[in-house]
């Protein structure tokens, strides 16, 4: 056998040519200072604002400081998880979280992972924390309801899906009770409800969870949970990762309700996180940018085209308020920003009106494009009679003599106020408050006790429905109030009335 050396010097040169050796450059650089959570990188120029990092140990770290020679990045999992001396790289992506329908019924916190015991997460899909919002083109107007079952809201101050209405107030005064009520109130109606809950209690986070699994309700809805032993990096992005989850279903096509419970604790981490970033302070102690983080958090709510799927996310932000003060700094950015708001007051909470809806501070700029007609023609004279009736509550308690046209107000708004009030848990539909509310402005209550109105109530719509079953079934199917529906409605409760007045003889 012979060899060509000239052959195969030939075909080694051509091997050494085409020969392509494959590697990934990943920047990686030292930490240089570490303390409160906060890290300082050196170098990693090339990484990007709310990149993700990890660490040497395994810990995640999220960049929020770019400057010229160094990088500050906050530490996910609590303040020992980093030290002086490791290794630090860029992951190219930012935070994502588990997205899809397996969420359902779940409870897992900001990161996608479990709080349940349920096991991990089967997510097929992931989504980043931070997306960009629906631009102008891409919306449809709000013209749906979102029934939350309360009578004050759905009649007073009306919520439509893609709409982002503030639910305000001082502590313990129901604004959970409020945004809780309303996700069971999505029961049935193929709405997915996503509640997030920053920096509360994990006492109050176990009270909401077993609300909703005692009313059925966990099957359409997932608990984003950061509590407040959460790290303020982890509470900072539970609402982001929330938002994400419910923008998977909107633009699946499908209707959400998204719950942010609450807003000032989200600001109050991000501050914190601020300030140990050396970030100039400004009023309050927040940073420049705390109305932008907001902002961009509340714009990826609203109502999707047809093109689009015609998906919709409707947010519901909570803002605790000191001392009924909505003139701070935080109540002001988020009432700027949203849709409207609900103000809950802390003097009639005392009083016993629950919800404790102040009807001359609330306000919904959606307004009558999202209640249905039938709902619009009892609920149109409501709030200014319930204005003036406080405004003569206040004068009467002077003890001056009132003419009867004043007594005849004051008892009517009596009864109004009576009839709004409701215990949680306890959804009307919207048929039964287009009823309650038709009798109600209508004055047939005159003659009833204040004392027994809600036992009236709660007896004349069991007897609507054993009796007069097609007054709800016109008013579902055609969403307007007809006169003849409004005939039948006034003849049974004047048959209930009297029904009412003889059994307790």
């Amino acid at each position: 056998m012979k060899f060509d050396l000239n052959v195969i010097n030939e075909e080694f040169r051509e091997g050494i040519k085409s020969f392509r050796r494959e590697y990934d450059v990943i920047p990686a650089s030292v930490v240089t200072y570490s303390g409160d959570g906060i890290i300082k990188i050196d170098g990693l120029r090339d990484a990007r604002c709310g990149e993700l990092l990890e660490l040497s140990n395994g810990s995640t770290a999220i960049a929020l400081n770019l400057e010229e020679n160094e990088v500050g990045a906050v530490v996910f999992g609590g303040v020992y998880r980093a030290s002086a001396g490791m290794t630090a790289r860029a992951t190219g992506k930012i935070v994502e979280v588990p997205v899809g329908d397996a969420l359902l019924g779940r409870i897992i916190n900001p990161l996608g992972e479990p709080m349940d015991g349920g096991g991990p997460v089967p997510a097929a899909k992931f989504r980043p924390i931070e997306a960009p919002s629906p631009t102008i083109t891409d919306r449809d107007k709000v013209s749906v309801p979102l029934h939350t079952g309360i009578m004050a809201i759905d009649s007073m101050i009306p919520i439509g899906r893609g709409q982002r209405e503030l639910i305000i107030g001082d502590r313990q005064t129901g604004k959970t009770s409020i945004a809780v009520d309303t996700i069971l109130n999505q029961k049935g109606k193929n709405v997915v409800c996503i509640y997030v809950s920053i920096a509360q209690k994990a006492s109050a986070v176990s009270s909401v969870v077993n609300t909703l699994t005692d009313n059925d309700a966990m099957g359409y809805t997932c608990v984003v949970c950061s509590t407040a032993r959460h790290s303020a990096p982890m509470q900072y992005i539970a609402p982001f990762a929330g938002c994400a989850i419910a923008e998977e279903f909107m633009y699946a096509g499908k209707d959400v309700l998204i719950v942010y419970d609450d807003l000032s604790k989200h600001a109050v981490a991000y501050r914190a996180m601020s300030l140990l970033l050396k970030r100039p302070p400004g009023r309050e102690a927040y940073p420049g940018d705390i109305f932008y983080l907001h902002s961009r958090l509340l714009e990826r709510a609203g109502k999707l085209n047809s093109a689009l799927g015609g998906g919709s996310m409707t947010a519901l932000p909570i803002v605790e308020t000191l001392a009924g003060d909505i003139s701070a700094y935080i109540p002001t950015n988020v009432i700027s920003i949203t849709d409207g708001q609900i103000y809950l007051e802390n003097e009639l909470f005392n009083a016993g009106v629950r919800p404790a809806v102040n009807v001359g501070l609330s306000v919904s700029r959606v307004g009558g494009a999202a209640q249905t007609k039938a709902m619009r023609r009892v609920s149109g004279k409501l709030r200014l009679d319930l204005s003036q009736y406080r405004e003569l509550a206040v004068f009467s308690q002077f003890g001056s003599e009132l003419d009867a046209a004043t007594q005849n107000m004051l008892q009517q708004g009596e009864r109004t106020v009576e009839t709004l009030k409701q215990d949680r848990c306890s959804p009307y539909s919207p048929e039964e408050e287009v009823i309650l509310l038709y009798v109600t402005t209508k004055e047939f209550l005159k003659t009833v006790p204040v004392k027994r109105i809600k036992e009236f109530n709660r007896g004349f719509l069991q007897y609507v429905e054993t009796n007069f079953q097609h007054i709800k079934t016109e008013l579902a199917s055609t969403g307007a109030l007809f006169e003849v529906t409004a005939e039948e409605i006034e003849k049974a409760v004047k048959e209930y009335l009297n029904y009412f007045f003889t059994q307790g003889k």
